[in-house]
This record gives structure tokens, C-alpha cells and sequence, in this order.
């Protein structure tokens, strides 16, 4: 299964607190952090979320 890479991109000042804790529950903390993650319908909704303020890429390995 293919991984994708999650930067944040934007700041979390002034967004809502539901998007705080989505990017919180990605392992976001500040602009410029990555996590990578397996692929997968609950991570595309979680990314959904917050796509404003993210950037996605898709690894294949």
C-alpha cells in the first residue's frame, strides 16, 4: 500500500479548534513538519479537514 507525506504549511492561529486537533492527531505541531502515513480512507478524511492548511504527496516504496 502506498504512504503519503503531510506538511503543514499554514499556522493554526485563528482556525477552528476541531482543525487544531486534527492536525494535533496527524502529529502536526508547526509550519514546516512531516509525517508520513500509510494511505487509507480515515487519513484522506482527516486531510480533508484541514486541506487548507496542509500539503499531501503520495510515496510509493
Amino acid at each position: 500500500m502506498a504512504n503519503v507525506k503531510i506538511t503543514q504549511i499554514k499556522s493554526i492561529i485563528s482556525e477552528k479548534q476541531n482543525q487544531r486537533d486534527t492536525l494535533r492527531s496527524l502529529g502536526l505541531k508547526r509550519i514546516g513538519d512531516s509525517v508520513v502515513r500509510e494511505d487509507n480512507a480515515q487519513l484522506r478524511g482527516y486531510v480533508r479537514a484541514v486541506a487548507h492548511l496542509v500539503k499531501v504527496e503520495e510515496i510509493n516504496e
